[in-house]
């Protein structure tokens, strides 16, 4: 864009001087005569005061605008924009580091058996109660989908058996069962702030909003059966995140690999990355909000690490900065995050030999593992309850849910 020449700016400033001389002399004769409560006919001497006062006035303007041309430097004699000030840092507390709540296996927990299918996804109720989200008979192999991420067992229709289940926190037994003939391929579930449940399918390429004691979605977003990289598209997502002010985090998943943020009525306002974001996901797969720290940290899978880029909730000052980033050698394959305070929490899946398959506590802020807990085969979800009360970890093979409290 052109920048604007001294003279051009000084003839725009006595244009807009110019502009404002009939108010000017307004105001000028209702000084001379008095106030703005009377009026009389101006004399000559008030008129030649009006002339005096505007000569000044011109003068001013006029000197101003050199000055501005002057000192500053050509361009910034334009319309100056205040940009978004960073909000205020707290005082970071680091006396968690030390040390952090380690998790604990509940040895008999739970005290019932059950036959899930591959349990994919895990989420607290707003009673505090786990919920798992499950295969039922179906299972994912490398027939379910062609080159063009296209599920290919649409014939055999939905899973037949109840694919959600709500387990008692107490001793595991089964509270409440739904979910028969709706689900394709099950992934990602989350309850939010007002019991809604949120999940998503691979298969059908689609998240679904469903409220409580409905059996209808009140949102989909994404196409039925339809992968695809548009604005409305959605290609295998992973996992849903939702704030407590309503805006929508879904990751997208194995074939985009992007975040999209919605708003509260599924309206897209931003996609991770973009640019100038300097950020390349590979399989995000699951999501964790940290909303005081305006944070939503990502299962990065394939690129083995988590990723924390803002989350624009407070403001959108930080939006596109470099996330924060955590990425260790023995942190493999990481399959889901879930937050606890400050710190998230961090499973890893099948990657090497070499490589144990653990959890891990992470510092966001740090961008550092600071320490190591459990043992598992092949960890898929990790969630905790909101009062920090216990957390709790699914496998797919084995085809289990196991519960975990929080020791110092």
């Amino acid at each position: 864009m052109a920048t604007a020449t001294t003279g051009q700016r000084r003839t725009a400033t006595t244009m807009r001087m110019n502009q404002m001389l009939p108010v000017l002399a307004l105001v000028a004769l209702l000084v001379a005569v008095g106030g703005a409560h009377s009026y009389t006919v101006p004399r000559d001497t008030d008129i030649l005061l009006a002339d005096g006062f505007f000569k000044r006035m011109r003068d001013l303007f006029a000197e101003r605008a050199y000055e501005d041309a002057l000192g500053g430097g050509g361009a910034a004699a334009g319309p100056v924009e205040m940009a978004d000030e960073p909000p205020p840092q707290a005082p970071v507390d680091t006396s968690h580091l030390d040390s952090p709540p380690k998790p604990k296996l509940v040895e008999d927990w739970p005290k019932v058996k059950h036959t899930f299918g591959q349990v994919t996804a895990v989420t607290i109720d707003l009673q505090g109660n786990p919920v798992i989200f499950h295969r039922g008979s179906r299972t994912w192999t490398m027939e379910s989908f062609n080159a063009t991420n296209h599920y290919q067992h649409i014939a055999e229709g939905p899973i037949p058996e109840n694919t959600i289940a709500t387990l008692a926190a107490s001793d595991g037994a089964v509270l409440e069962e739904r979910g028969a003939g709706i689900f394709y391929m099950p992934h990602g579930l989350t309850i939010d702030h007002n019991g809604n449940m949120w999940l998503t399918d691979v298969a059908l390429h689609q998240v679904f909003k469903f409220m409580p004691g409905r059996d209808y979605p009140a949102i989909t977003l994404g196409h039925r059966f339809e992968p695809g990289s548009s604005k409305s598209h959605l290609c295998k997502p992973t996992a849903v995140a939702i704030a407590s002010t309503g805006e929508i985090f879904v990751a997208d998943g194995y074939c985009n690999s992007r975040l999209l943020k919605y708003n509260a009525a599924g309206r897209l306002i931003r996609t991770i990355p973009q640019p100038p974001e300097f950020l390349s996901l590979q399989t995000p797969h699951g999501l964790a909000l940290l909303e005081h720290l305006d944070m939503v940290c990502v299962a990065d899978r394939e690129n083995m690490r988590v990723v924390c880029p803002r989350a624009g909730l407070q403001t959108s000052y930080g939006e596109g900065t470099q996330a924060a980033t955590i990425q260790e050698p023995d942190l493999g394959r990481v399959f889901d995050v879930a937050a606890y305070g400050d710190l998230v929490y961090a499973v890893n899946g099948p990657t090497s030999p070499m490589i144990p398959v653990r959890g891990f506590t992470i510092d966001p802020r740090s961008e550092t593992i600071i320490d190591h807990w459990g043992k598992f085969e092949n960890p898929h979800s990790i969630t905790f309850c909101p009062n920090g009360s216990a957390m709790y970890v699914t496998e797919i093979g084995p085809n289990r849910v196991w519960k975990f409290t929080l020791t110092m």
